[in-house]
């Protein structure tokens, strides 16, 4: 429960700093600018003009590393984990960017786990084999922040729901019931940067946890 009140304080919070965001007015000469919203009759140039803003859809596509869905995998009793492999997991999303700072889409993700279990008394094969397989569906927030001309940094907030597939086997491939149910829950917070190299094309890295750890790919603007 403590991970749902933590992402939703955070969605709670950049939606709140969105649409309460200030304006820096300029001042003439002698009277120095301010910060706050434009009262009537009081309307001035911004210090830098903007060029003017025009709505966009983003639709990206990654690779992340590691795969954290392996901490979703149970433990068993009388048994060790050996070295769990991963496949994905891979991310795609599509955002409706509406102001220049926010954009509000859906994110997907697709991956595998598998561990192999071992006896304690007999280590050298393994007496159980697992693995989850995941798709995931999330709302996902972005906060743009741009940081140059071709560079443009972004906070992602993404929670939702997942769907898994459970395979557990013994030795001799007759099927388990695993311990535990996997969450329902899943989420995904991050910090990354999106490269543009050309008008509608871009690369972008993002460091976050939920999901992945690390993830890149590409990215493009219709």
């Amino acid at each position: 429960m403590n991970k749902k009140y933590l992402l939703l304080s955070v969605i709670t919070i950049i939606l709140y700093s969105t649409s309460s965001a200030q304006v820096f007015i300029g001042g003439r000469l002698g009277r120095p600018g301010y910060y706050g919203r434009p009262k009537p009759g009081r309307m001035r140039q911004p210090v830098q003009d903007l060029p003017k803003f025009q709505p966009a859809v983003y639709i990206a596509i990654g690779y992340g590393f590691p795969n954290l869905d392996k901490g979703q995998l149970p433990v068993f009793y009388n048994y060790y984990s050996g070295t769990a492999t991963q496949q994905g997991p891979v991310a795609g999303s599509i955002d409706y960017r509406f102001t220049r700072s926010m954009s509000i889409g859906l994110l997907v993700s697709h991956g595998k786990v598998n561990m192999p279990y071992y006896d304690f008394d007999n280590p050298a094969a393994p007496a159980m084999r697992g693995s989850l397989e995941n798709w995931s569906y999330m709302l996902n927030f972005m906060r743009y922040m741009p940081a140059g001309k071709n560079v443009t940094a972004y906070l992602r907030t993404a929670v939702g729901v997942n769907s898994w597939v459970q395979n557990f086997t013994d030795a001799a491939g007759n099927k388990i019931n695993p311990p535990v149910v996997p969450s329902d829950l899943a989420y995904q917070v991050g910090l990354g940067a999106r490269f543009n190299l050309s008008k509608n094309t871009g690369i972008f890295v993002e460091a976050g946890y939920g999901k992945y750890i690390l993830h890149g790919g590409l990215s493009f603007k219709f």
